[in-house]
């Protein structure tokens, strides 16, 4: 399994165009985990200020995925997640950690928190996912 530190998962992540487009940023990316941020903006939230689902489970997704990553190595795509919302998150930043669960040579299982930090400071978990991802073979 080829293995990419910390510089070369940083570029995977600018290479995203969608990560560019909410500001993502990888912060931590080690053996069996990955720390993702987005600095909260107006344009991340709903009607009511908050920010925005969609947000929450891409920064779940991609959490889980560079985290199993660490694992399995670059060449992986998600097979899915399941997330739950546990209260809205508002401030000026919102922080994905996932960890790797279990993994195999081919799969790997991941659970993430996400917290969203107040303009004070203050951490308050918002979500919570699992999901998985598996190592695929881009020359087919």
């Amino acid at each position: 399994m080829p293995e990419i530190g910390f510089d070369e998962a940083s570029e995977v992540l600018a290479a995203q165009p969608f990560s560019v487009l909410v500001g993502a940023r990888l912060v931590t990316y080690e053996r069996d985990r990955a720390v993702l941020e987005i600095p909260l903006r107006q344009e991340l939230l709903q009607q009511f200020g908050f920010v925005h689902g969609g947000v929450l489970s891409y920064a779940a997704d991609n959490a889980i995925t560079f985290a199993a990553g660490t694992a399995l190595g670059p060449s992986i795509v998600t097979t899915g997640f399941t997330i739950d919302y546990l209260r809205p998150a508002q401030g000026t930043l919102l922080r994905a950690e996932a960890r790797v669960v279990e993994s195999t040579k081919r799969r790997a299982l991941c659970r993430c928190e996400i917290v969203s930090i107040g303009d004070d400071g203050t951490e308050k978990v918002c979500a919570a996912a699992q999901g998985g991802a598996r190592s695929v073979d881009l020359s087919r």
